[in-house]
């Protein structure tokens, strides 16, 4: 689960990312209640893993390896 939130966070700053999807990304790490921010990171798989693969892959691989900032 860490390494899903560090990929996030780097995907959201990552601007080889349409700046639109970023702030979709950004939103969907919002502490918002109920199944809102789940089903916008959601969308946000789904259209990187189908149009952006390569960002997609080098946020994974960084993840790994990157210490969790607060």
């Amino acid at each position: 689960m860490r390494r899903l939130i560090r990929a996030v966070r780097i995907l959201a700053r990552d601007g080889r990312i349409p700046r639109p999807l970023r702030w979709l990304a950004a939103v969907g790490l919002l502490p918002v209640p109920g199944p809102f921010d789940e089903a916008v990171l959601l969308l946000v798989a789904v259209l990187l893993f189908g149009f952006r693969r390569e960002p997609l892959r080098d946020a994974w691989r960084r993840a790994a390896g990157a210490p969790l900032r607060s």
